[in-house]
Order: structure tokens, then sequence, then C-alpha cells
């Protein structure tokens, strides 16, 4: 049927009904929010570039964390500024790892809290790359054995999840494989499958202290350019045995979550990165956007495109909203 017998806007006329017909709906149980733990005691660092978001000291995320429970967060992703690194990231194994700190004391203070890890090196290694650099460059197959001996470390201290960030080839098999062979076969694996090499990561990159001293990491992340090889890196990543795979950044690359979700019969999260999250806070600083209704847009968006999950900065910003 054509107009005038078929009126699309009838489906409009109210927020009732506009809420009925709502072919994608946000909640609070799509988000997980992004946290950075550092050494000390009562540290709270603002990171200038991604306002409201801070370096904490294990006693200071505790308390964070508790808050943001009580306005209904109930998932953090991890990320660890350590008090020393060295050439390799093996600091990120040790049994008082500024993350295995942060790992035992919420779960005494929060236990319902469901904490996820990130699994990479370039926080922990003294030239920022995200593992072992063997003439100037990363030595793939070395970094899978740090990177499995990090999640091992981890899962026992009690973390819910791992979440491998490095782009290194082979490492969800190698990590699956450590894990199992030391009886933790329950815990899953959210794999950054089709991460990018892009411009989105700088304010990142000041809140974890994680710039390559060197170079790039373009030999390791993915060229923005392609698609077809995103569809590949995630394949790959299921056969090895993830459970959760991940696009990353999002705004850019909703495409690319769409192609993996009409491909793959898997859980899919999207990660609304740092970059794209300060934009959104430099413009609503200058009055130029609504930045609740601009947030609320940008996740649904995600969403729309078939992520299951979101990881954004934005978490507690608009929780409350949902």
């Amino acid at each position: 049927m054509a107009f005038p017998t078929t009126r699309l806007r009838r489906l409009r006329t109210t927020p009732v009904l506009r809420n009925l017909v709502r072919e994608t709906v946000l909640t609070r149980d799509d988000l997980i929010m992004p946290l950075f733990v550092c050494p000390g005691t009562n540290v709270r660092n603002p990171i200038k570039s991604m306002p409201g978001n801070y370096q904490l000291s294990v006693d200071q995320l505790v308390e964070e964390c508790k808050r943001l429970y009580g306005i209904g967060i109930q998932a953090i992703l991890l990320f660890g500024i350590p008090e020393h690194k060295d050439e390799t990231g093996l600091v990120a194994c040790e049994h008082n790892g500024i993350v295995q700190q942060a790992t035992r004391a919420l779960k005494k203070a929060v236990p319902d809290l469901y904490i996820i890890a990130d699994i990479c090196n370039c926080e922990y290694t003294t030239h920022g790359h995200c593992g072992t650099v063997v003439d100037g460059d990363v030595a793939n197959d070395l970094t899978l054995v740090t990177l499995a001996k990090q999640c091992v470390s981890l899962a026992n201290e009690g973390i819910d999840m791992v979440a491998p960030s490095d782009m290194m080839d082979g490492r969800v098999g190698a990590i699956r494989q450590e894990l199992d062979k030391n009886g933790f076969h329950n815990l899953p694996i959210m794999a950054y499958s089709a991460k990018y090499a892009s411009a989105f990561y700088g304010p990142f990159r000041d809140a974890a202290e994680s710039a390559p001293q060197f170079g790039d990491r373009q030999t390791y992340q993915m060229d923005p350019a392609n698609a077809n090889e995103a569809l590949r890196e995630v394949a790959l990543d299921i056969e090895e045995g993830a459970d959760i795979v991940m696009v990353k950044p999002a705004l850019s690359y909703l495409d690319v979550i769409q192609r993996v979700k009409t491909n793959f019969n898997m859980p899919i999260a999207a990660y609304n990165v740092s970059g794209e999250f300060s934009m959104v806070k430099a413009a609503a600083a200058n009055g130029w956007i609504d930045e609740k209704r601009i947030v609320r847009e940008i996740l649904t968006s995600i969403k729309r495109a078939g992520s299951d999950i979101i990881i954004t900065y934005h978490s507690q910003d608009i929780v409350k909203d949902l």
C-alpha cells in the first residue's frame, strides 16, 4: 500500500506508541565501563583529555566501583598502570601486579561486580609496544607466552573474564590452552578481534601511559581501510575459542560491526573508544551539542549496527537515564 492508505507517521504520534514500536532498545545491561588502576594510596589523578575519568589507586578504585555498581553499572573493563615496567611485560604476570591487587580488593568489596581484565603488554613494557620486541618489531610467538601467563595469573585472583587486545596472531588459542591446562575451563575470553590502528586512541594512551616509544602499531593492528580482513580475524578468533568478539573503535566501523553480526552467530562487543568519547565531551563543553541526546544516539547506533555489548566511558553518564 502507498500513501494515503499507508501513513508511517501514525506510529510516531505519541511517546508510548513510539516506545512500543522501537526496534533498538539500549539498556544498562549493554554497558561496560573502562577504568584505570594505578599504584599508591588515595590517588585520583584526573585524565585531562578524558573529562570525568581518572587514574585510581586500588582504594579509590574500590570506592568508585561501589558508586558505579550503586547506579546500575554491573561490569567494568580494567586497565593497569604498573609501578615499574620491563622489556617483555612479565610484570603484568606478578602476584602483586596492579590488576591482581585490584581484582582481590574488588572481589572482597563489591563481590557481584563483573570484572574483565584487558590483556596486553603496552602498559607494562618500557617501549610501549604490545609484546616482546626483537629487531625493532613485536615478536608474535614470544608475546603469546607472556599473554597466556598474564591470563592465568589473573584467573588465580578471581578475574571474571579476560580480554586480549594485543592483536597477535594465535593469542586466543594460546590463552585458551593455558587457561584450560590450569583448570580455568569456564573463564570466558572476549577477544579484540578486529582492532584497528586508529587515530581515535590518543586520549587512552595518556590515561594508560602506553604510547609506543618508537614507531607505531601498524604491523599488528589492522589497516582502517580493510573490512574483509576483519571477518578473517573474527573467524580465526572464534576457531581458537573466543566466546565474545569485539570491533574497536566503534563509530567509524559500524559497517564492520554489522558485517560481523551478519556473518557470525556470536556475541559481539564494540568499544566506543577514548577519542570518540573526548570529542563529544569537548563539543558539549563548548555548548555546540546536547550531550545527553548525542550520547544516547551514538550508543543506540552502535547497538543498532549489531553490537550486543558496548564498552564506553559514557556508561556512568547515561546509565541513570536507562
